[in-house]
């Protein structure tokens, strides 16, 4: 990747930072009180200006100032825990504003300000659901992996790989169509690609982490088409202040054992920001009802001489480490700073044994495993503007390095890299007639390499260019947000090298080579915000939204072990004579996917009872989805007597109906007491599709997650919470091709937390706690897993651990 570019981009933003340091004068100031509803003062809570890096906490008598403000209007905004957040305009004169008198309402209902996208917005002024977790629910929901920290949020699901690697679905949809971001740029990894890579991103040192459920292709483009996962953290310091937090945990599941630690601090001008992480776990307990599964009993029963037992799963075991060293400069106007993290994972590949028989033959270890290392360099900066049209500057940058091997016999056998460049600019314009908004420029390069045996798409070098325009304004008690964005993508892939064996195990294979694919996704959305009623609103989103395939989806020509088949893109097409199966390129053009959206959300967010409850509909033009052909791969060392091969999938477009419901309820009974009820359904099945070779058409898509219901009960005392929660996951018989039903279950977990020395919530500085997970010791299949069959979630299971901040 050319390191002048970063250099160029990261000396533009210092010149316009210096530029805009040194020519604001600033004077004017305000201050005020923050109460409730009896008029008394709440402590705690925070008070920020939109545009503006200050940010105040009121102390105990409920008072705040934010000095060294312009001139003109202002928005401000205001939160504290336990009350609804109330944003209001204020004009400043050429005269100090005091005695402000802002009284909030309670609210049951948690709400925060979302960083995923370029206008500020909380997660109940969002015309799609937003769902958010931070704080002390981040940290007791933190699991090894980001799809199992996330799993129990309304709408999103794991794709589960036997805890090593797992990636969260956002209402059934993942992989290339779900983008995982850090502080606003894409991750850069390899997990949008295949089930068994992991996510290089780490949770324990988050400070929060947003999920944009529906399109959000305005703000990320045609990879957001399902959503987005945002990991926030203070990588970036934008704060001088003294900050830390740090965690040691035990699991007894894995014998799992994890520490993680966050510092800030400063001086005068400068930040400083490290944190860092460590987490060693051995191959997890299975539940004690599992049964393996038939074929996996065969295949060990002539070795065995009897049933197969097994307690744990083999080859799940992990290691993972990483730091992060940032800093910044601060100024009156804004910050500009940088950030270097470097993560590393090893862990095993469950049923990753496609080598078996050979290794057994060798009396070899069996085990695959897969070493995993990123480095990543953020440079970010924010540059406010005292006049002119142009209000705020905010720069985005990122540069990642990502490695990830699969070792077999302690060689080398796929390689996958992934190196990456990202520039990302927000212009923000001063209020017009009632409109705020931004214009965003995107640009992103991907160079994404697999070498080996397992390589199943060629090389590929992805560029995009973007140009997006979003603006709002209110009308009354209306919020209207509108939003267009125009992309250039194009995909330059590798010549390779295609066929398959004939019945005679010899082949005839052709090198082909790729024209460069170009695509040109538009997408355009309207959204409503209806502040209704006092504490109560509905949003409304309408979104066409397009997405450009992947280079896997157009490319692939291989076997992928990870899920267990042979993958044909789209680039290609097959046919069978007699037993010889035939592929050559496609004539046929490929299209964009095109997505029609409509997204209802009804919320409740004041008083002790609030809701949000979300209805939704996706009709999708020409989405890309994997083809039963009927055919199977065989290796060309295979005989004719071993078993059947891998199944041929080959990528084909049709058209999807995508529909749901999800619904979160709250209601503080009492003062210590709060109880939570929520579920989430979802159908996914294809209108039309394309022609199918030896295979009958299924209407239903593949690993759609089945439909839940789930319920917690909280209390909080002086000095302790509990929690306990149960989850019910229904059968699923809505599959697809090549799929089984899977059996309804349901999990019971609790947490337990102690501050020391009997400090209350808020004033706390360390926490004892223990939590319990599947208490029942379930055996639960993950329907959205490509290991369903043999690698359930894990059995009962207790986690203890203590943890700080200051």
């Amino acid at each position: 990747m050319p390191y002048n570019k970063v250099f160029t981009a990261c000396t533009l933003c210092l010149s316009i930072s210096a530029f805009s340091y040194t020519s604001a004068v600033f004077s004017q100031n305000i201050s005020g009180k923050i109460v409730n509803q009896q008029n008394k003062p709440i402590s705690g809570a925070l008070v920020e200006i939109n545009g503006n890096q200050q940010k105040v906490i009121t102390n105990e008598q409920g008072l705040f100032t934010i000095s060294n403000l312009t001139a003109g209007k202002i928005e401000l905004h205001t939160s504290a825990k336990n009350y609804a957040h109330k944003n209001q305009y204020i004009t400043i004169n050429q005269d100090d504003i005091s005695g402000l008198n802002i009284r909030l309402s309670p609210s049951v209902m948690e709400v925060f300000d979302v960083y995923a996208t370029p206008l500020h917005t909380s997660t109940i002024e969002s015309a799609l659901p937003v769902n958010v977790i931070a704080g002390d629910e981040l940290k007791l929901k933190q699991a090894s992996t980001l799809g199992e920290t996330l799993k129990n949020e309304v709408g999103v699901h794991s794709s589960f790989y036997g805890s090593v690697a797992s990636s969260p679905i956002i209402r059934g949809l993942d992989g290339p169509r779900v983008l995982i971001t850090q502080n606003g740029l894409d991750a850069g990894d390899a997990s949008r690609v295949g089930a068994d890579h992991a996510v290089a991103s780490e949770t324990s040192t988050a400070t929060q982490i947003e999920v944009l459920r529906g399109p959000a292709t305005l703000f990320y483009g045609s990879g957001a088409i399902g959503g987005v996962v945002n990991i926030v953290d203070n990588r970036v310091p934008t704060s001088t202040d003294m900050l830390g937090e740090w965690l040691l945990q035990y699991n007894d599941v894995a014998n799992e054992k994890q520490g993680s630690f966050s510092i800030q601090t400063g001086n005068d001008s400068v930040a400083v920001h490290l944190d860092g992480f460590w987490r060693d776990a051995s191959d997890y307990q299975l539940p004690k009802g599992f049964e393996v599964p038939e074929e996996e009993h065969e295949e060990h029963e002539e070795e065995q001489g009897s049933h197969l037992v097994t307690n744990s799963l083999s080859n799940s075991a992990s290691k993972s480490s990483g730091f992060t060293l940032g800093s910044s400069v601060l100024f009156d106007q804004g910050f500009i700073g940088f950030s270097y993290g470097k993560i590393k994972r090893d862990y095993g590949i469950p049923g990753h044994d496609h080598h078996e028989e050979e290794h057994e033959e060798e009396g070899n270890d069996l085990g695959t495993a897969a070493e995993m290392k990123q480095d990543r360099l953020q440079v970010l900066s924010e540059v406010n503007f005292s006049t002119g049209f142009i209000k705020q500057l905010i720069t985005r940058f990122a540069y990642t390095d990502y490695q990830h091997q699969e070792i077999e016999d302690g060689l080398v056998g796929t390689t996958f890299s992934n190196e990456s460049f990202e520039m990302k600019v927000d212009l923000h314009h001063q209020e017009y007639l009632g409109w705020q908004g931004a214009w965003t420029l995107h640009f992103k390069n991907s160079d994404f390499k697999a070498i080996g045996e397992e390589a199943f798409a060629p090389p590929s070098n992805t560029d995009s260019f973007a140009i997006a325009w979003l603006e709002e304004k209110h009308f009354g008690d209306l919020l209207l947000q509108l939003g267009a964005r125009i992309e250039r993508v194009t995909i330059d892939a590798n010549d390779t090298t295609i066929g398959f064996p004939d019945h005679d195990h010899a082949h005839d294979d052709e090198q082909v080579s790729f024209v460069q694919q170009n695509f040109n996704p538009f997408s355009t959305s309207l959204g409503l915000v209806w502040d209704y009623q006092a504490g109560y609103n509905l949003g409304l989103s309408l979104a066409v939204s397009q997405r450009a395939p992947s280079a896997a989806e157009l490319f692939s020509f291989g076997p992928h072990i990870g899920t267990g088949t042979f993958e044909v893109g789209a680039m290609f097409e097959l046919s069978q004579e007699d037993d010889e199966i035939h592929v050559e390129l496609s004539p046929q053009d490929i299209e964009v996917e095109t997505s029609y959206s409509v997204d209802l959300t009804w919320r409740k967010f004041e008083g002790d009872f609030g809701f949000v409850a979300s209805a939704f509909y996706n009709h999708v033009k020409d989405y890309y989805y994997q083809q039963d052909t009927g055919l199977q791969f065989k290796d060309e060392h295979a005989d004719e007597h071993d078993e059947e091969g891998l199944p041929i999938l080959i990528y084909q477009q049709g058209d999807v109906n995508m529909y749901g419901l999800e619904a979160e309820f709250v209601y503080q009974i009492s003062n210590p007491i709060k109880v939570k009820i929520f579920g989430d359904y979802i159908k996914a099945e294809l209108a039309s599709s394309g022609e199918s070779i030896g295979s009958e058409k299924n209407s239903s898509l593949p690993r759609i997650p089945p439909m839940r219901i789930g319920a917690s009960l909280n209390y909080q005392g002086n000095s302790f919470d509990s929690e306990i929660s149960a989850n019910h996951y229904f059968k699923q018989n809505d599959i697809a091709s090549l799929e089984t039903s899977t059996a309804a279950y349901s999990l019971i977990d609790f947490n337990y937390n102690y501050y020391l020395d009997g400090m209350s919530f808020r004033d706390s500085d360390m926490v004892l706690y223990i939590k319990g997970n599947n208490l029942t010791d379930e055996v639960a299949h993950v329907h959205s897993s490509f290991l369903k069959e043999f690698a359930p979630l894990p059995g009962r299971n207790f986690s203890i651990g203590v943890r700080g901040s200051f």
